[in-house]
């Protein structure tokens, strides 16, 4: 017993035919884009161009793409499929098909969205150093009398960075200080507590 293809597709109506069009072809790109997204084939190219280009570094909810077309297709002529072979009428599987198809749209935009929000730029916002407990890497001066140094874990990060203190004394090499305010948006103010 085998199966011979021509035999098959001229037993298929019309809308059956153009069912299995769309979903042999979309199905092997469908599984071959998967793959590439998942093990890293989106490729980024370095260049030098000649121009400045601005954004705001966010992906915001993207609906019409070329993955969600592909997905759509899909899922669409798999549901045509489906729906034919349920005996479903024409319009019925139109529709049943169409709204899988948006469906699938609708999930792909929202995870590919979702999986942009994951990233970090990595930029440290030195004002999360406030109320953080650090040590004092290079003496600081009272009264601010000269910028010394403190490591402190900053957004899961070791830093270290520069502190000036209001304290009558000395904070010398060692000490543990509690970081009170940021100057000038780049040195901490301590208290040795």
């Amino acid at each position: 017993m085998s199966f011979n293809f021509s035999e098959w597709w001229d037993t298929l109506e019309t809308t059956h035919k153009i069912y299995w069009g769309l979903a042999i072809p979309f199905s092997i790109i469908f599984i071959i884009q998967m793959i590439l997204t998942f093990v890293g084939g989106e490729v980024d190219v370095d260049g030098d161009p000649d121009f400045d280009v601005d954004h705001d570094g966010g992906a915001g909810f993207q609906f019409f793409t070329l993955k969600n077309f592909i997905g759509f297709f899909t899922i669409f002529s798999w549901a045509g499929i489906a729906s034919i072979d349920s005996g479903y009428s024409g319009l019925t599987t139109l529709i049943i098909a169409t709204v899988s198809g948006l469906i699938m749209m609708t999930i792909m935009a929202s995870l590919f969205y979702f999986f942009s929000k994951l990233t970090d730029s990595g930029t440290m916002n030195i004002n999360n150093a406030k109320g953080g407990i650090g040590e004092v890497y290079m003496r600081i001066s009272a009264e601010r009398g000269n910028v010394g140094r403190v490591l402190i874990k900053v957004q899961g990060s070791l830093r270290e960075l520069e502190a000036i203190t209001d304290d009558e004394i000395d904070i010398p090499m060692g000490s543990v200080v509690n970081v009170k305010d940021v100057i000038n948006n780049n040195i901490l103010l301590v208290s040795k507590n």
